[in-house]
């Protein structure tokens, strides 16, 4: 495990930063190939990826500093403007957010921006998942299994062995990557595909988790992916029935003969 990866001069970068940092790099990689692929400017990935950083970073913190001080009742601005504590399904939203807010703006399809994010939210959250294996947070409860995997400097310290539920979690988004990928020209709709992915993956792996039921003995993540399972199938189900047939948007000049 190592936290910490740089610590010169009273300034720290976090192994979850270096990871943070790569994902954002290869996801605009992936996301200007898709793009193109779609027909959309390519060098729009860039410009698209401040957007989803902005709406990612605000949203995830938002979303810990209400989680934590509603639950603990502490105090929210604290919270907020701490250096640590994030939430991914905060970060989605806020993300999600701001691409329909950026798909406004440069006049891209929603839906098609959406579907070329697939396999870029898969591969990013996987990463992310190994930076927060490297600084030792979000693990599981204790175990006996070989791989079982004390962290001394984790966050929350522990020298119990315990299951490094991120890396299950990492595994599990690659490998819905791979299949994303190649079924990037037949599905109806790939984000809903993420979405029913990520909430299928995120369901068994809370078992292994140490977070406190919150409703019908269920987590507050297996809620979310729960509602990520049912809204997925039924985006999925809705565009399987009515196919989607974009408009021109940049990028995607209007065929000869149409109006």
């Amino acid at each position: 495990m190592y936290p910490i990866v740089f610590d010169q001069f009273g300034l720290q970068i976090s192994s979850f930063g270096v990871m943070l940092a790569l994902a954002c790099l290869v996801g605009t990689w992936i996301c200007q190939i898709r793009m193109q692929e779609e027909g959309i400017d390519g060098e729009l990935a860039s410009v698209f990826l401040l957007y989803l950083m902005f709406g990612g970073v605000v949203g995830s913190k938002l979303y810990f500093a209400a989680d934590v001080s509603i639950r603990n009742d502490l105090d929210f601005w604290p919270l907020l403007l701490s250096r640590d504590g994030i939430t991914f399904y905060g970060g989605l939203i806020g993300g999600v957010l701001m691409a329909a807010l950026a798909c406004r703006v440069h006049h891209v399809s929603f839906k098609v921006f959406t579907d070329c994010s697939a396999v870029v939210m898969l591969v990013g959250q996987g990463m992310g998942r190994i930076g927060c294996f490297l600084v030792g947070d979000d693990y599981g409860v204790a175990t006996d299994l070989p791989w079982g995997i004390a962290f001394p400097q984790g966050a929350p310290p522990t020298l119990e062995a315990v299951h490094p539920t991120m890396l299950y979690e990492s595994a599990w988004l690659f490998l819905g990557a791979f299949v994303m990928w190649k079924r990037r020209r037949v599905s109806p709709y790939l984000w809903a595909e993420y979405m029913i992915w990520n909430g299928i993956g995120r369901f068994p792996i809370e078992i292994l988790r140490v977070n406190d039921p919150v409703f019908l003995g269920l987590t507050e993540p297996q809620v979310i992916a729960c509602t990520l399972i049912l809204s997925g199938a039924a985006l999925w189900v809705h565009y399987w029935r009515n196919p989607y047939s974009p408009p021109p948007t940049l990028g995607q000049p209007v065929e000869e003969g149409a109006a």
